[in-house]
């Protein structure tokens, strides 16, 4: 670990990114060089370990795990949801595989994690329900005028 890398949680550097504009500055946290390698590690090669991913980043081996999380929780949200948007064409593959070829070992198991990752990507199945009245006389109304 570097000494001189380890950033208090309060700490925030500006980005040296000629592309990090004024309006992006008013509504983004901006990250220290050691946050930003955090969240980039996390999705890859710690696989989404956070005590990997804070060791990966140069973290001295004392700071606590906690308060990076706690510091970067919407940025881990943010990423989080991304990840599973960019995964959700790779589950509609698996869905239309389970077309192609029904029998594949352990196809029941992949159809399931697809359709639970469209369902948190935001794709999930749409339930229609019909509703019938026969033999009663139900009339909707708009709603009253509040005035």
């Amino acid at each position: 670990c570097q000494r001189h890398h380890c950033v208090g949680e309060g700490e925030r550097r500006i980005s040296d990114s000629p592309t990090i504009t004024k309006d992006y500055m008013a509504t983004k946290k901006v990250l220290t060089e050691q946050q930003q390698k955090f969240m980039e590690v996390l999705f890859n090669e710690a696989a989404g370990d956070p005590v990997k991913a804070r060791k990966l980043a140069g973290y001295c081996e004392g700071y606590s795990t906690k308060l990076i999380m706690n510091a970067l929780k919407e940025e881990v949200i943010e990423a989080t949801q991304l990840f599973m948007a960019m995964n959700a064409p790779r589950a509609a593959m698996a869905v239309i595989s389970g077309i192609t070829d029904p029998t594949e070992l352990g196809m029941r198991d992949k159809l399931n994690a697809a359709k639970d990752l469209l369902d948190r990507a935001g794709l999930a199945k749409t339930d229609k329900i019909q509703v019938e009245a026969t033999g009663s006389n139900i009339m909707f109304l708009p709603p009253k005028d509040a005035s």
